[in-house]
């Protein structure tokens, strides 16, 4: 039963007596004999139901002679439901704002200093006010690639000032949560475009979070399948003309891959995984590290078969550049789209120093 349910004697009545929690902050109840008011959930015995009257707010009890509970401490339960409701609302404010909405403004609007609003806001969302911002404009922004006539069109009426605060690392999220992934992206729809370059056939595929797998092939036909196989509950679609400026981009950087990918990425993997997979993108093209160096890097010394293992799981190749971990005597060593095409990678970006 919801809060907005708990409007009749009866339903109020029933909620106290069964210590319901879910009405809490929906409404108080006080009794008469002991001039005290409490919340649903309050574990005080049970008064005589004909000497209990209703209140919604802890104002209003009092306002009437009652006194706060010291057992539940109802206005203590009321100051919290208010926060969140501020809280909520200042979420709502950054939602549908198209521009950055400076800190102390944004708790202006919601009546709270600055400090305490960014504390607080921390605390029940998860994040900063600054990351909530960030990541509903990369969805914008994201969102954006697929209908813009460009990469550049879709940056500026995501909102963003530049290029350079668009392509920002830190804008790379989880679209999927964990729990939806591990189903195999059940009721995800993942688009996807095929292209040619110089190491054969590449599909590049995305959510509207950005791209989830650059995946390499011989024959066009099985790369989607390979797709789908890694996203099985996924609707995979052939994307349409307005896909042809991101598969652009994406073969653009792997026939000349600069510092940073800056198209947005929708990374899926372990919490471990991501770890290395953030060590690769730190190597520049014409470096190399082995498996121990990144596993070093990671302040997780003995963790080498898991940073191989990670490599061989990654889904985006060249974007996180997997083919630049290579064995400790300075062999190639493995990669999951075959020896000859980490190879020619690894020639291609030297010749470019």
């Amino acid at each position: 039963m919801t809060p907005a349910q708990f409007n009749t004697d009866e339903e109020r009545w029933k909620a106290v007596g069964e210590n319901n929690s879910s009405a809490d902050g929906a409404f108080y109840y006080a009794v008469i004999t002991t001039g005290i008011y409490c919340q649903p959930s309050c574990k005080s015995k049970l008064p005589n139901r004909d000497n209990v009257e209703y209140f919604t707010t802890c104002d209003a009890a009092e306002a009437a002679g009652y006194r706060a509970c010291k057992r539940c401490r109802p206005t203590a339960t009321s100051k919290v439901q208010e926060i969140k409701q501020k809280i909520i609302h200042a979420c709502r404010i950054i939602e549908e704002s198209d521009t950055t909405i400076k800190l102390d403004k944004l708790a202006g609007q919601v009546n709270l200093s600055p400090y305490h609003f960014h504390r607080l806001f921390k605390k029940i969302v998860g994040v900063t006010p600054k990351q909530y911002a960030g990541r509903h404009q990369s969805r914008r922004f994201q969102k954006n690639l697929k209908t813009s006539p460009s990469v550049t069109d879709a940056i500026y009426s995501a909102g963003y000032g530049s290029s350079g605060s668009a392509y920002d690392k830190k804008r790379d999220q989880l679209a999927m949560k964990p729990k939806v992934y591990r189903k195999g992206a059940d009721g995800v729809t993942i688009t996807y475009e095929l292209a040619r370059c110089f190491l054969g056939w590449v599909i590049v595929a995305a959510t509207d979070r950005g791209v989830c797998a650059i995946e390499f092939g011989d024959n066009s036909d099985t790369l989607p399948k390979q797709v789908q196989a890694r996203f099985p509950n996924a609707q995979l679609d052939k994307a349409d003309i307005g896909f042809k400026t991101l598969i652009k981009e994406v073969v653009d950087f792997i026939e000349s891959p600069e510092d940073t990918f800056e198209v947005p990425l929708d990374i899926q993997g372990t919490a471990f995984q991501q770890q290395v997979w953030e060590v690769l993108r730190q190597i520049k093209p014409g470096q190399t590290m082995s498996y121990s160096d990144v596993a070093e890097r990671m302040g997780k010394p003995k963790a080498v078969r898991a940073v191989a293992s990670a490599c061989a799981s990654n889904k985006l190749a060249v974007v996180i550049p997997c083919h630049r971990v290579v064995s400790k005597t300075g062999k190639t060593g493995g990669y999951r789209w075959g020896t000859e095409r980490k190879q020619k990678l690894l020639e291609s970006e030297q010749d470019r120093i």
